[in-house]
């Protein structure tokens, strides 16, 4: 059997371990368009282990972040991968928002996390000092790790595996002839029986591609970071997030401790023109025109201009960005901000305007697409990718 795993991202990565690990005689072969692997997504986030905390309970989404944030802290832990289980506050910045922590902490138990605590502001300080707000949960169960070297580890269990990965082998073209499949590389052509589509930011295509109709489309969202000078590092000792709005599409800016050193803040979530547009001049014709000719977009900003603007004018502005941080460390200071890096989210709309919350696996005909794997994405990329390999091996 062969099985062509499109996108060597995390997702795509772990997918094919597991498939190696559950079917040790089959042929596995990574196709990734880049010069190596986890060159989007997966390495340029903040490198946060997530425990599902914020997820609906039932949903896949906190099911697999539960199980795996263990996998993944298991993982690291046996290949010798940085990390850290360091622990995370979230801070409810007024009395208004005390009612939605104290549903984050029943739906954080009904996840079956371990070890949670409704602290109130002097046993938030003793972990934080320099915390804001007036009510806190601590979640110890959260950490950091290097993603970027998962996913070389992975390629290395892979390859003892007998699996692969080929690089530069961007698929252009998909084939069905009978029950097999060729994709088109510059990279050459492959043969398979079976292809699974962990493409990322470029999902909703490669799922065209096969034949198949995505229910949905990614819109690019870019997330813009600044860190914290090293005399003001002092501030932020770990992972401090807000109470997220429910009636919003995105978390809001947070503080992350970096597992190399530094603190990071933010992301802000603005529309990216290019799917893989890191900077605010990148711009792609054909990405930037296939949003605006979404209608699922134009019903997404009807429901949230107002977030839409505000994201827009602190993308320009230090001292929004700021003063939104100031609700989590009221001493931070503008000054205090030097430029971080990005990231590209590959938010998947459908065509009401909704945000895809879930994670989305749709399965056909001797494919199946992962057409939605958002936070807590590489988190839960071993558990995702067990969960694909007993999805796709289920009717063999």
């Amino acid at each position: 059997m062969r099985i062509a795993i499109i996108g060597g991202g995390i997702i795509g990565l772990a997918t094919a371990f597991r498939l190696a690990q559950k079917l040790p005689r089959a042929s596995i072969t990574v196709l990734e368009k880049e010069a190596g692997v986890g060159q989007h997504q997966s390495g340029h986030n903040s490198g946060v282990l997530h425990c599902g905390l914020y997820y609906k309970p039932g949903s896949m989404k906190a099911r697999l972040a539960v199980t795996g944030v263990r996998q993944m802290i298991g993982f690291c832990q046996e290949h010798g991968i940085p990390h850290e289980v360091c622990g995370k506050l979230v801070v409810a910045a007024n009395a208004d928002q005390i009612p939605r922590l104290n549903d984050l902490f029943e739906r954080g138990r009904q996840n079956g996390l371990s070890g949670l605590r409704k602290l109130d502001v002097s046993d938030m300080r003793e972990i934080e000092p320099h915390v804001g707000g007036v009510a806190a949960i601590y979640v110890p169960e959260e950490g950091i790790a290097d993603y970027p070297a998962v996913c070389q580890t992975l390629v290395r269990c892979l390859a003892a595996l007998n699996g692969k990965v080929v690089t530069r082998a961007a698929v252009t073209q998909l084939h069905r002839i009978g029950e097999q499949w060729i994709a088109q590389t510059p990279a050459g052509d492959f043969e398979s029986d079976y292809i699974v589509n962990c493409a990322g930011l470029q999902c909703d295509r490669v799922c065209s591609l096969a034949g198949d109709r995505p229910d949905l489309q990614i819109v690019p969202f870019r997330g813009e970071y600044y860190e914290l000078k090293p005399e003001r590092q002092y501030l932020v000792r770990n992972l401090i997030y807000p109470v997220p709005d429910p009636r919003f599409p995105f978390l809001g800016v947070h503080f992350t401790r970096l597992i190399h050193g530094g603190i990071e803040a933010g992301p802000n979530a603005v529309l990216a023109f290019a799917r893989e547009g890191y900077k605010k001049s990148d711009f792609s014709a054909r990405d930037f025109l296939g949003t605006l000719t979404y209608p699922g977009f134009w019903r997404f900003f009807q429901k949230y201009p107002r977030v839409c603007l505000d994201e827009l004018r602190r993308s320009f502005s230090k001292e929004l960005f700021c003063r939104s941080l100031n609700a989590l460390v009221p001493d931070l200071r503008p000054e205090d901000l030097a430029p971080g890096g990005a990231g590209v989210r590959a938010q998947a709309i459908a065509p009401s305007g909704e945000t895809l919350q879930d994670f989305r696996f749709v399965k056909s005909d001797r494919a199946l697409h992962v057409l939605n794997a958002p936070s807590p994405g590489a988190t839960a990329s071993l558990a995702i990718g067990q969960e694909i390999a007993n999805e796709l091996t289920s009717g063999m």
